[in-house]
């Protein structure tokens, strides 16, 4: 899984609304994806697959 982290709304680095994006091979569970997302201290995170 790869995971990173990405500025929202706005145009430069640093600033904006941090977000969590991963990048999945496969889904996961609910709460597997919960517990990354409360892990990275990002209620905004996208869960994306391939």
């Amino acid at each position: 899984m790869k995971y990173f982290v990405v500025d929202a709304f706005v145009d430069g680095p640093f600033s904006g609304n941090p977000a969590g994006v991963c990048l999945l091979d496969g889904w996961l569970s609910d709460e597997t994806m919960q517990n990354i997302a409360a892990e990275n201290n990002l209620a905004e995170t996208a869960f994306v697959v391939k």
